[in-house]
């Protein structure tokens, strides 16, 4: 099955750092640009940030300067680096992007991965 499949994320103090990685699957498949978005409890999800397969990046303001986004294209994967998180970054991470698989293009979701800020 071709899936994003995300890791990371949990509970975290104010000014803390997580990681999160969204690997792609299975080995066979290629990735193309991939996207973080950010679903606040009751918000719509919104992209954080993205990154295309020239390294191109692009955040959004509330995150430039705390979060990193980054990929190994040799292990299908994409990291989002969060820096001195703070409880408005609370919410489900989402990772998404385009996986080719048998010569086609397609998008696909991570499953989500809970990150919670609190003190």
């Amino acid at each position: 099955q071709v899936q994003f499949v995300q890791s990371g994320g949990g509970s975290v103090q104010p000014g803390e750092s997580l990681t999160l990685s969204c690997v792609a699957s299975p080995s066979t498949v290629s990735i193309g640009a991939v996207d973080w978005y950010h679903q606040a409890p009751g918000k719509d999800r919104d992209m954080v940030a993205s990154i295309d397969t020239a390294g191109q990046i692009k955040y959004t303001h509330s995150v430039k300067g705390r979060f990193t986004i980054s990929r190994d294209s040799a292990k299908n994967t994409a990291y989002l680096q969060m820096n001195f998180l703070k409880p408005d970054d609370t919410g489900v991470y989402f990772c998404h992007g385009n996986i080719k698989d048998s010569g086609l293009w397609r998008s696909y979701w991570g499953q989500g991965t809970q990150v919670t800020v609190s003190s």
